[in-house]
């Protein structure tokens, strides 16, 4: 079997031409000087960075398939940012944490239990292939969580929140699967 192959999880197709464009609402309006970062709830150390500050958090670059509810998936992609350990390391959760809801710039949320997060190639992305990522694509800030359906990775982050019980999220309230394993093609509910 071709190694691309044994990289699209069953009932995916690969999109070689593009990358392709999904989200709930408009794209926001990116303003660098009122933009900032906040991470709350079960943590020791609450974290608000403005822009340039995130910019400064050591950089990490990593290589992984991106992989859509929809059916389609990138190979490859390059996603230049922020570990999410980093930022775990930064805040050191309370014992009780067990999970994060990420929030959008317009309120869109999805969540993660905290060791999906741990995987080394999780990562807050302001980079794309090589190249500042396009606000259609999620800048200034995208949550990239390889190992899931990419509702899970989700644009214009701007919040993290620590919880002891798991928040369900946009989609998920709507029938999407909590636990979006492409390889187990989790998509409903």
């Amino acid at each position: 079997m071709n190694e691309k192959k044994e990289r699209v999880p069953p009932n995916q197709r690969v999109a070689y031409d593009e990358f392709p464009v999904l989200h709930v609402g408009p794209v926001p309006k990116f303003n660098p000087e009122k933009w900032d970062f906040t991470v709350e709830g079960l943590i020791n150390n609450p974290l608000r960075l403005n822009y340039s500050e995130f910019l400064k958090l050591p950089i990490v670059v990593s290589v992984s398939d991106f992989h859509c509810v929809t059916g389609w998936s990138i190979l490859d992609s390059k996603w230049e940012g922020v570990a999410f350990k980093t930022i775990f390391d930064l805040v050191k959760p309370k014992e009780n944490a067990r999970y994060v809801t990420v929030i959008d710039e317009s309120g869109y949320t999805t969540s993660l239990p905290l060791e999906d997060l741990m995987h080394k190639d999780v990562l807050l992305a302001y980079e794309l292939n090589d190249k500042p990522l396009e606000p259609a694509h999620g800048a200034p800030l995208r949550l990239v969580v390889p190992h899931k359906y990419a509702y899970k990775s989700a644009k214009w982050v701007r919040t993290l929140r620590f919880t002891e019980k798991q928040e369900l999220g946009f989609w998920e309230k709507r029938g999407y699967s909590n636990s979006a394993d492409p390889w187990k093609e989790e998509r409903y509910a």
